[in-house]
């Protein structure tokens, strides 16, 4: 084994992909535009619901009620008909349509129990989950005030002060950025290693490799790290200018402790991306086969949903994957700024795994090329 065939090899790599206008484009995509994406876009949380209203009572307590929803939460409400009520649910122009019936206000002082109807497009799921308590609320404490004759506040019986860590802002843009950085790192590095090597097989290089003083460890390691060093890199310059600098995101532990981790997670992927390379063959499977391993990856490992809320058998199952342990050194050190102290089984289990599976794509290699 010579180092300098894998140094050059590798460079020959790193020229083929400049040469590859898709996967720049991928690559520049992922780091930039897709954590933007993924740090405005937050469905879990009501933002400008669209919201109409039929007012039949027309009654001081019915224009407080209205006048209750505004942004952000809400849009402002449209007055409509309940004609046109639900010709515009059945469109799907509105999330929620509130129906104030007669004579409200006079049940109301008269000490009965009047109804509101609140009608829901549950096809907008995310949005009406949450969005009819919210409207509940709103409609109760509206009603209250208005029968008490003053605002004020409910006293309860035990008063909670609380205290926010890592995100005191409880802002859920910041958890989007950082796990979008985490998602682009693992699925560019299989990508970018499998295509680099089912492109030596479609442009017939790989027979011009196989008649070089060359072996196939050091052809498998030349890919490694020369793909592996691109997403090292974007990911840095993505963490520093688009999170920090573009988002304003604050990371709070050590850069320099992510990227080793960074690199100990590449050394997996990578190799991985090499097996299902020689899986595949051709690049319609190997999109086929990503399609089949990096969902289940990205939605088991923790960074979508807690792991301690799936099934103990996926858990069990999961702890096999290179980036369930990735997510969780990941988060533990840009949110909670955790120290190698807390993060070393991570990476002694990213480690573990990225030489398990760097042997096993070893031996399909050398079967592909032969």
């Amino acid at each position: 084994m010579r180092l300098d065939n894998i140094l050059q090899l590798g460079i020959k790599e790193l020229r083929g992909l400049i040469r590859d206008p898709m996967l720049m484009v991928l690559i520049i995509w992922a780091f930039t535009f897709q954590i933007y994406i993924g740090s405005k876009a937050v469905p879990e949380t009501l933002n400008q619901a669209a919201i109409s209203v039929v007012d039949e009572d027309r009654s001081p307590v019915s224009s407080r009620i209205i006048t209750a929803f505004v942004p952000p939460y809400f849009s402002i409400p449209r007055m409509i008909t309940q004609q046109q009520m639900d010709r515009r649910m059945d469109a799907g122009t509105d999330t929620f349509a509130l129906d104030i019936p007669p004579n409200f206000q006079r049940d109301l002082l008269a000490g009965k129990s009047p109804t509101i109807q609140l009608n829901i497009d549950a096809t907008r799921m995310t949005q009406a989950f949450t969005g009819g308590g919210y409207i509940q609320s709103i409609v109760s404490g509206e009603v209250t005030e208005f029968l008490n004759h003053y605002r004020g506040t409910t006293s309860v019986p035990v008063d909670m002060a609380l205290r926010v860590r890592f995100n005191a802002e409880l802002n859920k843009g910041w958890f989007g950025a950082v796990n979008e950085v985490i998602t682009a790192i693992t699925m560019l590095s299989i990508i970018l290693t499998g295509a680099a090597l089912i492109r030596e097989r479609e442009h017939g290089t790989i027979e011009h490799l196989l008649v070089m003083p060359v072996t196939p460890f050091e052809i498998m390691a030349s890919k490694i790290w020369s793909m592996g060093l691109v997403v090292l890199v974007a990911s840095s310059v993505s963490l520093v200018i688009v999170v920090q600098g573009w988002l304003s995101v604050p990371v709070q532990g050590s850069l320099l402790l992510f990227l080793f981790g960074a690199v100990l997670h590449l050394f997996a992927t990578t190799c991985m991306g090499i097996f299902l390379a020689t899986v595949a063959g051709t690049m319609p499977q190997f999109g086929l086969l990503l399609m089949l391993i990096l969902l289940p990856l990205q939605a088991l490992s923790g960074s979508l949903t807690p792991r301690e809320s799936m099934p103990e058998i996926i858990q069990t199952l999961m702890l096999a994957a290179p980036n369930t342990h990735f997510v969780i050194l990941a988060q533990s050190v840009l949110f909670r700024s955790a120290g190698l102290d807390v993060v070393w089984p991570q990476l002694l289990a990213l480690t573990l795994i990225g030489s398990i599976l760097f042997l096993i794509s070893l031996k399909r290699f050398r079967e592909f090329l032969r």
